[in-house]
């Protein structure tokens, strides 16, 4: 999944980031809330883990622009305010969930993967499809009952890849989703990283390349 953390922290902001791009989301950082809206403008995001005390543009304003622009991202509201009712003024500026701090790094990416799959049309837990099972939680991989150990990226492909259900997933989106906002367009990293991911997953190849389009699993 995309993920955008928002965080003024910088220790905080990197920490996150780091623990959810171990779990094989692509990852950006915005350290106040005007560059929070900028790049919610322009990128597809999933989750936006969102700090409510921010600079510049406070998180509540944020949050309620997301909201308000149809944003299909889900919002997880960060705060160091345990009232109830802070809470419940968070929930009602339409955030989707809320975290308070201190919080154990296992609970947040637990609701990031819960909010994500609320972002897109129902999917189940674990995906399977031509002989592969993935599961998101676990981060597990197996082809015809065979454990297939993937890196992060050639993980996220492939969670891309079966999320379509056997339709063609273009490389312009699986870079928006499985790559963050310093990838370049113009490497060729989508097409190297199918090589890898065909070569782990064996033979017979399941990965499709649809001239023109992109790829899929059929």
């Amino acid at each position: 999944m995309r993920v955008l953390v928002v965080e003024d922290e910088p220790l905080l902001a990197g920490a996150l980031a780091e623990w959810l791009r171990a779990e094989a989301h692509a990852v950006d950082i915005a350290h106040d809330g005007g560059a929070a809206l900028e790049r919610v403008a322009v990128h597809d995001y999933d989750v936006v883990v969102l700090d409510r005390d921010l600079p510049v543009v406070h998180g509540d304003r944020v949050c309620g622009e997301i909201v308000a622009g149809g944003q299909a991202a889900r919002v997880l509201m960060l705060t160091a305010a345990a009232e109830i009712t802070d809470r419940v003024d968070g929930l009602g500026l339409g955030a989707d969930d809320y975290l308070t701090k201190p919080f154990a790094f296992p609970e947040l990416a637990a609701r990031v993967l819960a909010l994500g799959r609320r972002s897109r049309p129902a999917a189940p837990p674990v995906l399977r499809r031509a002989g592969i099972t993935l599961d998101p939680a676990r981060r597990e991989v197996f082809r015809d009952g065979r454990y297939v150990p993937l890196p992060r990226q050639q993980f996220a492909v492939l969670n891309e890849l079966l999320l379509a259900e056997g339709a063609v997933v273009s490389a312009e989106r699986l870079l928006e989703k499985a790559w963050d906002e310093h990838a370049d367009p113009f490497t060729g990293a989508v097409r190297l990283t199918i090589l890898k991911l065909r070569r782990k997953l064996g033979d017979p190849p399941v990965v499709e390349t649809v001239t023109g389009a992109g790829y899929r699993i059929p």
